[in-house]
């Protein structure tokens, strides 16, 4: 038996010393990888709760939320939202700075469910991930759809839509009747980007159109909805429990089938209601039948960036005028003075056209301090590291979500005095604007994924006020005074006001 002992034993030894040295390689390897990150400086962060992190702060306006506990944890916060490291940044410095060091390494997105399917696989503006397809889609969008040549090009659009508007004021004025301002704002907007996209309404005379429907739907899908597969992915089978998918992938169908059903329609010369001129639809379909572009454009891509026209020029116009003519009805001498240089500029004329809003100058001062304290999307879109990085000083780890909180930087009293209150003269004789490296004003994004369509945006908000002022006096609804006003806010699909905003037109014409 001692030959076969012997045997056994000189066999065993050479596997025992092999896995013995395997443990040990990975025992060092664990103990390098533990050592690196025990020296890594991460961000400050608040306690979190086991599993959920920091998941119960995240309250029902996180921009409130977060600015509260920057001024505790500082301008660089570092949360956990289920299986996800987020990074909330809450400082113009670290903007700038991400801007001029880290850009490419910031430029990505967050893919979530809904985006995925909704979107096409993510083929949209918005939530491509950064690469060459963004960056040409990002110049069919500025060059083709949204240059100030094309938007020229449809200002009777917004003529004929806001002309419709101040018809329905004046019939509530002979009358004496108060108007929900804040649903004829949001009707007009998207009527007029509607139009400007494929020549349809998006809200029919008498009542919400089925695309309305179905848009409305996309974008709290999007903006304002995360699936438990989105914060813990490893529970992505309770999405399919809870019938989530399901429904999402009904509602896909029916969206899809609608946009199929309009590119179809215009291959056939249907649908032109724009007197002849082209729409974005039209220069897509004529940019995918050209063929010249060195990224394909699919149909799928098309139907996408249609989405993305809507998303950048509905809730946003709608919103900022909403708090815009809310502010001025709070401040009398402000809308006084903005209501004299709008008619002193019109003067007699029968309408308000875009050579009178060059002139408007304190107008534009009034539109870009309502955006300073009202930010469409006071959390911009939110963004997700390439690789890791070093900001601030801290190590910021690669696929870390980044909430850039735009609302707390524009209301941050070390860079605008009296910060809360609204202070249109704040912007005369300075160089601030959203279109230049303003670190401390963000309202449309900053970088490689600044919105494309802020110009689009702004011209319609500045020709709907100055619309409103020019024809009409505002007043409060019997009962209602302006110190009482309730000022309370909705974070969803862009942050707008929690309960509408009536007022009483007095025609002045």
């Amino acid at each position: 038996m001692a030959p076969m002992q012997e045997l056994a034993t000189s066999s065993i030894s050479p596997l025992f010393l092999s896995l013995l040295l395997s443990l040990s390689m990975v025992l060092l390897f664990l103990k390098l990888i533990i050592g690196r990150r025990s020296k890594l400086n991460f961000p400050p962060s608040p306690p979190k709760l086991p599993l959920i992190g920091n998941l119960h702060q995240f309250t029902s306006l996180p921009h409130r939320s977060f600015q509260a506990l920057s001024k505790k944890y500082g301008h660089l916060m570092l949360l956990q939202l289920g299986k996800y490291p987020t990074l909330v940044v809450s400082s113009a410095d670290m903007v700038r700075e991400i801007t001029r060091n880290h850009d490419i390494a910031f430029s990505n997105r967050p893919r979530t469910t809904a985006a995925e399917t909704l979107l096409y696989g993510c083929q949209n503006l918005v939530f491509s991930p950064f690469g060459k397809y963004l960056r040409k889609i990002k110049k069919i969008c500025t060059v083709e759809l949204l240059s100030h040549k094309k938007e020229q090009s449809f200002m009777f659009i917004r003529e004929e839509e806001v002309g419709l508007m101040i018809d329905k004021a004046h019939s509530a004025s002979l009358k004496g009747d108060s108007i929900n301002l804040s649903e004829m704002l949001m009707i007009v907007a998207n009527n007029v980007i509607s139009r400007c996209v494929m020549s349809q309404k998006v809200e029919e005379e008498n009542g919400r159109s089925r695309f309305g429907e179905l848009f409305r739907r996309v974008m709290i899908f999007v903006f304002a909805t995360y699936s438990i597969g989105d914060i813990y992915p490893h529970l992505w089978w309770l999405d399919v429990v809870t019938g989530y998918i399901k429904s999402l992938k009904a509602f896909s169908g029916d969206m899809d089938g609608f946009l199929d059903q309009v590119i179809q329609e215009r291959g056939i010369g249907l649908n032109m209601k724009n007197h002849g001129k082209e729409d974005f639809l039209d220069i897509l379909l004529q940019l995918q039948k050209n063929g010249m572009l060195e990224v394909e454009l699919t149909q799928n891509s098309i139907k996408a960036i249609i989405l993305d026209m809507f998303v950048g020029g509905t809730d946003t116009t709608a919103v900022t005028t909403e708090w815009a003519m809310t502010e001025l009805i709070r401040n009398p001498k402000v809308m006084e003075k903005v209501q004299a240089e709008v008619r002193s500029v019109v003067g007699k004329k029968s309408k308000v056209d875009g050579d009178d809003i060059k002139q408007m100058d304190y107008l534009k001062c009034v539109i870009k301090e309502t955006l300073r304290l009202y930010p469409p999307g006071p959390l911009l879109v939110p963004r997700e590291t390439a690789a890791s990085v070093k900001l601030g000083g801290y190590d910021i780890p690669s696929n870390c979500r980044v909430f850039i909180n735009a609302w707390a930087i524009q209301r941050d009293p070390e860079l605008w005095d009296r910060p809360d209150e609204f202070i249109p003269e704040r912007f005369m004789d300075n160089s601030i604007d959203y279109r230049r490296h303003d670190f401390q004003y963000i309202p449309f994004g900053f970088g490689r994924r600044v919105c494309p369509g802020l110009s689009f945006a702004v011209m319609s908000a500045e020709y709907l006020i100055a619309n409103l002022l020019y024809w009409f006096d505002w007043k409060l609804p019997y009962g209602t005074v302006a110190d009482n006003l309730d000022m309370d806010e909705v974070y969803g699909l862009t942050l707008s006001k929690k309960v509408p905003l009536h007022l009483i037109p007095i025609n002045v014409t």
